[in-house]
């Protein structure tokens, strides 16, 4: 791979998490889902990604510029990782936080909750499956697309060292 192939791989790598969080931004401010918290841990990733990208480019040789690649694929990596924890949670696999499952009055102070306008809904559920397609939740595919950005990254990795 030469390095205007390793330069694309890493445009379309860290574009991807740009494309999944206007995605997720979407959603939520023009679709009216609000996102509960384990959505918001998987948009942290994505973000550092495009981070990560637009250093990987500027920063082409020497170790460290190896080395970005690698780290935009574990930033990936953790995106899905989150992304699988919250399938499973939306699965009831097992138990999701305390803070975003049925019922969780977590960090919600005295005057929210005597406020009607803000207790209803305050709470978004990890627990609830608020969009899908084809039978995958917004999670599912976080977790799919995250593997295929880790896996570009590493692309990008392995034809710098």
């Amino acid at each position: 791979m030469t390095t205007d192939h390793r330069r694309f791989a890493i445009l379309i790598a860290a574009g991807g998490s740009a494309a999944i969080l206007l995605g997720a931004f979407a959603f939520q401010y023009l679709g009216g889902l609000a996102p509960c918290q384990l959505c918001i841990w998987q948009r942290w990733p994505h973000a550092a990604a495009i981070g990560i990208g637009i250093l990987a480019l500027i920063l082409t040789r020497g170790i460290l510029g190896r080395i970005l690649p690698l780290v935009g694929s574990l930033a990936a990596l953790a995106s899905a990782a989150i992304g699988a924890f919250h399938v499973g949670v939306e699965q009831k696999w097992w138990e999701g936080l305390a803070s975003c499952t049925a019922g969780s009055i977590s960090g919600l102070s005295t005057s929210d909750l005597l406020n009607p306008d803000v207790a209803v809904g305050a709470v978004v559920r990890c627990d609830a499956i608020a969009w899908s397609m084809f039978g995958i939740s917004m999670a599912g595919w976080n977790v799919i697309l995250s593997a295929l950005l880790a896996m570009i990254w590493v692309a990008a990795y392995r034809r710098s060292v």
